[in-house]
């Protein structure tokens, strides 16, 4: 969603072109503004306004517009967003279809059919070139972490549910921006509990009679939660769906967890949900070529070891 955050100056520093730059890169930009007040790409340097320019990225060259950009961003950011929630930014009806058509050919997005309840839509993915192209195109900044981005899908079990995070943070957002906070970056739960298991996982690293089971106590993982802002319960983290990390207009920092609900929400898993105090949306059931998915009921976790995770971060 683009909607009218507080803006901030355009940053002129360009990446170094071994990486990723724009040729023309002084040429008008009709959309800077907006495009710097898009928490997803505020700092890339991609193009902003209507007209296509070339973006070299490596080896390769791209025509892109902003529209074409934000796409790229806000997909990679959230790794699949139906393309009718992405509508919004554009005033001509098939100026998207145009968009979505350009970026497939360029490499950059997989689409694919999709009905989210009774509607039918089309899902939008990064390639692994699409996201290259967000990840060669920034602007280094070390005052804040980076904006992570994604390409594919990562668990197909749980599509229905994770199809409609965008249209929570959308909800959630336009909230905040009636306050008027800025919003500074998007974090998903498997970031999070990423940075768990790498936690977790620290005083094992290194060590060859490790077995990969974490052998944190309860205070320290308690510790680690409360540091992050996570509701922990008995040495269980409960991680939220989408966390919004965002600055209010007197320049303090807070973040806000979403929780996108389903059906299957239900039992202790739900009131867990309800203790952690996210702000949680209701959704209905989606279906992918005809097949009921499930919502993902029961996949959160919070201290649950995942022997898969443990032996990447051990290596």
């Amino acid at each position: 969603m683009w909607r009218d955050l507080e803006p901030r100056s355009v940053d002129d520093e360009r990446p170094s072109p071994s990486r990723g730059s724009r040729a023309g890169s002084d040429a008008p930009q009709a959309d800077a503004a907006t495009t710097d007040r898009d928490p997803f790409t505020r700092d890339l340097d991609l193009p902003r306004g209507a007209r296509r320019e070339r973006v070299v990225v490596r080896e390769r060259q791209y025509e892109l517009r902003g529209s074409e950009a934000r796409t790229l961003a806000t997909v990679g950011t959230f790794r699949v967003v139906p393309a009718a929630d992405l509508r919004e930014q554009y005033r001509e009806p098939h100026a998207q279809q145009k968009d979505l058509s350009h970026l497939r050919q360029l490499g950059l997005v997989k689409t694919t059919p999709y009905i989210v309840g009774r509607s039918r839509t089309t899902l939008i993915t990064l390639t692994d070139r699409g996201r290259e192209t967000l990840e060669e195109t920034r602007r280094e900044r070390s005052d804040e972490l980076r904006q992570a981005f994604y390409a594919g899908i990562s668990k197909p079990r749980e599509l229905a549910h994770d199809v409609r995070l965008y249209s929570a943070y959308q909800r959630a957002a336009e909230r905040l921006a009636g306050r008027g906070a800025t919003i500074r970056r998007v974090v998903l739960e498997e970031e999070l509990k990423r940075d768990y298991q790498r936690f977790l996982q620290a005083p094992n690293r290194g060590r060859r009679d490790a077995s990969g089971r974490p052998n944190r106590d309860v205070e320290e993982v308690e510790r680690w939660a409360r540091e992050r802002q996570l509701p922990c319960e008995n040495g269980h983290v409960e991680f939220p769906d989408v966390r919004i990390e965002y600055e209010e207009r007197d320049g303090r920092r807070a973040v806000e967890d979403v929780e996108v609900t389903t059906p299957h929400y239900r039992g202790a898993h739900a009131a867990a949900k309800a203790r952690a105090g996210f702000t949680c949306y209701r959704s209905v059931a989606a279906r992918l070529g005809g097949a009921r998915l499930s919502g993902g009921g029961g996949r959160r976790g919070g201290r649950g070891f995942d022997p898969r995770v443990a032996e990447e971060l051990l290596q």
